[in-house]
């Protein structure tokens, strides 16, 4: 009789592409099931917690309305009002320093550091407008009105209290309260403003200037070496001011 052999059942075997199909599949679920978890979690903290997002909203819409506010009916006005109370101050000021009548100096600088003519000068700016644009100039030009006056210690005081990104101003105050600390017999202080002075800003006017007075204050002092340094700068980076047309003379002093 004739015999078979039963064949024997063999699993089916899943082929590496659809193994990777589910396994994507399986993590696709598991994506969109911790999105949903997510979603129901944020539901629930939006629902649980709205007063206080809502409050918090309107806050911020207040303290964005209070600032819109107060910048057009209180700051502008007030920046405007300062800067033409200054003017008077400044017009002063001018009249002082462009007179070569040490006297008549004198009297239009105690005009515009006090005001006269029922206008402020520049003391009452600095007082009434503390804050503004306009009290920050008053800073500086009291720092000079002092230097000019001979009182270095207030001359400084002021100054440093002038802050501006102006490419001019700026370093012409850290360069007068170098010269205030000259004169103050206070070389170390004084050097340190001129760098700082030169340093405010990359121009060929003030930059020069006070690499100039730092190099010739190092000279004396006695440091040949820092001398020959600010000399050089303004060989290499400004030889077109007209710091730089003697400046091998001192170059070659500090050799």
């Amino acid at each position: 009789m004739a015999t078979y052999k039963k064949k024997g059942y063999k699993k089916e075997k899943k082929s590496g592409n659809d193994l990777d199909y589910l396994s994507k599949e399986s993590t696709t679920a598991e994506v969109f099931t911790s999105l949903d978890e997510g979603a129901s979690k944020l539901e629930k903290f939006l629902e649980k917690n709205q007063k206080w997002i809502f409050t918090g909203l309107a806050a911020i819409i207040v303290l964005v309305a209070g600032y819109i506010w107060y910048d057009q009916n209180v700051k502008i006005p007030t920046e405007k009002e300062a800067a033409n109370n200054l003017a008077t101050a400044q017009t002063y000021f001018d009249k002082g320093i462009n007179t070569s009548d040490e006297k008549e100096m004198k009297a239009d600088f105690d005009k515009a550091l006090n005001g006269a003519d029922g206008k402020y000068g520049f003391a009452q700016v600095k007082e009434k407008y503390s804050g503004t644009k306009a009290a920050n100039l008053a800073n500086y030009y009291m720092g000079l009105i002092y230097y000019k006056n001979g009182d270095y210690k207030q001359a400084v005081s002021y100054l440093s209290k002038f802050k501006s990104d102006d490419d001019i101003l700026q370093p012409t105050a850290y360069g007068v309260i170098g010269d205030a600390f000259v004169e103050l017999d206070q070389p170390k202080e004084a050097l340190d403003y001129y760098v700082k002075a030169a340093k405010a800003s990359d121009n060929d006017y003030t930059a020069p200037l006070y690499y100039l007075k730092a190099g010739k204050l190092a000279m004396e002092q006695g440091d040949k070496s820092a001398a020959k340094k600010y000399f050089e700068i303004i060989k290499e980076k400004y030889p077109e001011s007209k710091e730089a047309r003697n400046i091998d003379i001192f170059i070659t002093q500090t050799e």
